[in-house]
């Protein structure tokens, strides 16, 4: 029997969501047998003399499941389409795990009535809390003699045990059965620990979540793989809604999403499925792209031609790969692939900006078809590449850049601001954050506080209180106390004239602002921490300005953070936990300095919805990690591989959870050997530089320092890379450097 259902392979820009898209045009037509939309069930059911009232109040929508990878590629692909059909059919994309979670939610009571829950809402968990709310939980469990078996601190073992359940729940495997699974597949590795312990800890914390209601991504992807899926009712709904599946890069879809694909092609749904063979970017992370792939057998296959022309995939892609495979062949590499070598990785940093501005600036390439690609990047490299290229007025973008929001100097000011109006908190301030505070909530009104990326978040000349006057300031008016810290008046400093006019002013009006909030908060006419935070926003840095877009979504990051943790607060007191236990003043207080505590630990970054500005992109160099970069499925003109010589290109750049390799299906449970780590890194490298090469149409920049920040040599596998390809150092610098170097051994000899 010919399958209806298209299977369509393809590399990196062969074209495989433009097929999808065509699949789904031709799916939507109105010959179509397969698919039956909302508007054509009206017309069928009109002619029948069935049609309800009720049915036309629904979208023009069809039947169609469709989903991607990622976010950024969720929003791309559900674009496309409306952009295809000329917006007819406005379809809702989603990712595998947008869409468990929306099931769960929207079929909670079934799940309440299958699972004798409690009756109430549910409220999904960020990563954060769930690791924060874990950490209590598990306290008196983990103590200093099972940390120091486990051979890590006490953060990052609750982190691989929270992981262990969520890597089981997208395989499709029961949190009953992981200590099975760990039994087996840890009986080689040293690990010191009781899988039956571990696995009665994650028992535990699901059950305290269902209790109350909390779901993380783990929890949820159990709860549908294990409990909705299985059940007849939901079956009934699924198949009614959905007649046809559209899923784009499912080689980074986790095992359980051919669970949910193979019931609804046995209930007679079409599907068009997109894989890319050298993709599996979330490889370690959940994705199971070999137990993705066992869905072709379903499906006709189609195999797309390669990458595009002009990229250097078929060039290059060969010779890369032998070159790393058998380092001992040193063959030249064309000459599009260019080196820059330096000793330190300061110098690296620095030839490697000056490179990329001078193309720049003499024409040879724009700013937006650039990307710099690293394994890893530091905040010393960040800073580095942005300083010196904004100089040159050269942009420079950051795809995903999730900086802590501490590191935020606005942000810290609200929070310092937070510590003097509630009682209790005043620990968590001092002159230093006083000083800071002053100087950013004395910003002109009316007036944005601009900044480039990269640098600072504002601007001091627009400030009424510089920095000097803050320090003055804070160091005779602040009065510390562990309870009630307070600012005095500006005249308590004997010589307070010479603050000046201007600063003097906006000291006064920030005082006369907090003492307004502080008599207002004990007469408890704030409703929340989160109100106040609003209102400080709204007084000091908002006023009718128009803030720069990476300071907007540290604020907007703030408050919704602030306000999932205030929910969870309130759910876990409501439910009258052992974690809550004390009177609600003391209880409020402590709330506060938990929140404030988890962001200073800088688990939280600035990453709200929508997580990209409106409009055109900016003309900017890309930067990225080489797992953003591979994720975010771009492509440039000009490539500036970071770092080439580091090993952590054999990471993909990366890291994979604790314990992935034993919930893939094709070894489930089996022990994971320094050899499969070996073939393992192998084919994750070959994939990366296959991936890399089809995204890149001009030149390759390999750029390698002797030395690592650490001053460990790098000795990488992409090292024999790098020594077969074209240096770009000049033969005039190379020759000013033979001849200092015979200056300096001269004065050296002279001096002997």
């Amino acid at each position: 029997m010919v399958s209806h259902s298209l299977w369509i392979v393809g590399t990196s820009r062969s074209g495989k969501t433009a097929r999808l898209v065509e699949q789904f045009c031709n799916w939507v037509q109105p010959e179509n047998k397969y698919i039956e939309s909302f508007y054509t069930k009206n017309l069928r059911l009109e002619k029948a003399g069935q049609t309800s009232k009720f049915l036309y109040l629904q979208p023009t929508e069809p039947g169609v499941l469709v989903l991607a990878a990622n976010d950024d590629n969720r929003r791309e692909l559900g674009d496309k389409i409306i952009t295809n059909t000329l917006g007819k059919y406005p379809v809702r994309a989603k990712t595998p795990l947008g869409f468990f979670q929306d099931e769960v939610i929207l079929f909670w009571p079934l799940l309440i009535e299958s699972l004798e829950l409690k009756a109430q809402f549910p409220v999904r968990l960020r990563p954060e809390t769930e690791q924060e709310l874990a950490t209590k939980l598990w306290r008196f469990q983990l103590d200093e003699e099972i940390l120091r078996l486990a051979g890590v601190n006490e953060s990052r073992f609750v982190r691989r045990i929270l992981d262990l359940l969520q890597l089981a729940a997208y395989s499709g495997t029961p949190c009953e059965d992981i200590a099975q699974i760990l039994a087996r597949g840890l009986q080689e590795n040293n690990l010191n620990l009781e899988p039956e312990f571990l696995a009665s800890l994650l028992l535990d914390w699901r059950n305290w979540c269902l209790e109350r209601g909390l779901l993380t991504y783990g929890i949820i992807t159990e709860l549908y793989s294990q409990h909705l899926l299985s059940d007849r009712h939901y079956q009934q709904h699924l198949t009614k809604r959905y007649q046809a599946i559209l899923a784009d890069d499912v080689d980074d879809y986790p095992g359980v999403a051919r669970q949910l694909f193979e019931l609804l092609l046995d209930q007679g749904a079409v599907g068009a499925f997109s894989y890319n063979p050298d993709g599996a970017v979330r490889l370690g992370l959940g994705a199971d792209p070999n137990y993705m792939e066992g869905l072709a057998e379903r499906c006709r296959v189609e195999i797309l031609p390669g990458p595009p022309p002009e990229s250097l995939a078929d060039k290059l892609v060969m010779p890369m790969v032998e070159l790393v495979t058998e380092p001992m062949l040193l063959p030249n590499l064309p000459e599009a692939v260019h080196s820059i070598q330096t000793t330190s990785r300061a110098q690296l940093l620095r030839q490697t900006a000056e490179v990329i501005a001078n193309a720049i600036n003499s024409g040879e390439v724009e700013a937006e078809e650039v990307a710099i690609i690293a394994p890893g990047l530091d905040a010393i490299a960040r800073y580095t590449l942005v300083e010196i290229l904004v100089k040159q007025n050269i942009q420079v973008q950051s795809l995903n850049d999730q900086r802590p929001l501490i590191s935020s100097p606005v942000i810290r000011a609200l929070l310092t601001m937070l510590a003097l109006v509630y009682p209790g908190l005043g620990r968590l301030v001092d002159r230093d954050a006083v000083a800071e505070m002053l100087v950013v909530l004395s910003g002109r009104q009316g007036e944005s506080m601009r900044g480039e990326e990269g640098g600072s978040n504002s601007s001091l000349h627009q400030q009424r209180i510089d920095p000097v006057r803050a320090g003055l300031i804070a160091d005779y008016c602040f009065v510390p106390h562990p309870d009630s810290p307070n600012l005095l008046a500006v005249t308590t400093f004997e010589r307070w004239d010479r603050i000046g006019y201007a600063a003097t002013t906006a000291y006064n009006e920030i005082l006369d602002w907090l003492d307004k909030q502080r008599s207002q908060q004990e007469l408890r006419l704030i409703p929340s921490p989160i109100s106040f935070l609003d209102r400080g926003i709204q007084h000091f840095l908002w006023n009718g300005s128009n803030l720069p877009y990476e300071q907007l979504a540290a604020l907007r990051e703030l408050l919704e953070t602030a306000q999932h943790y205030w929910e969870i607060d309130t759910r876990i007191r409501q439910a009258n936990s052992k974690l809550s236990s004390s009177s609600p003043p003391s209880a409020l207080n402590t709330t506060i300095t938990e929140f404030i505590q988890l962001l200073r630990r800088g688990t939280i970054t600035a990453n709200p919805y929508p997580v990209r500005p409106i409009g055109a992109a900016k003309k900017a160099v890309t930067l990225a990690t080489i797992f953003q970069y591979r994720s975010s499925r771009r492509s440039h003109r000009w490539h500036f591989w970071l770092d080439a010589g580091s090993p952590l290109w054999a990471k993909g750049g990366a890291a994979t959870l604790f314990g992935a390799p034993f919930f893939l299906q094709d070894r489930l449970g089996e022990p994971w050997t320094a050899e499969d780590e070996k073939l393992a890194e192998e084919e994750r490298l070959r994939k990366i530089l296959a991936d890399l090469l089809s995204r890149v149409s001009d030149r390759i920049y390999l750029c390698h320092s002797d030395l690592a920040v650490s001053g460990q040599e790098q000795l990488g596998p992409l090292l024999p890379l790098v020594n077969a390809c074209v240096s770009v150092i000049s033969e005039a610098t190379t020759a000013n450097q033979t001849e200092q170097i015979t200056s300096d051994r001269q004065n050296l000899y002279n001096s002997k």
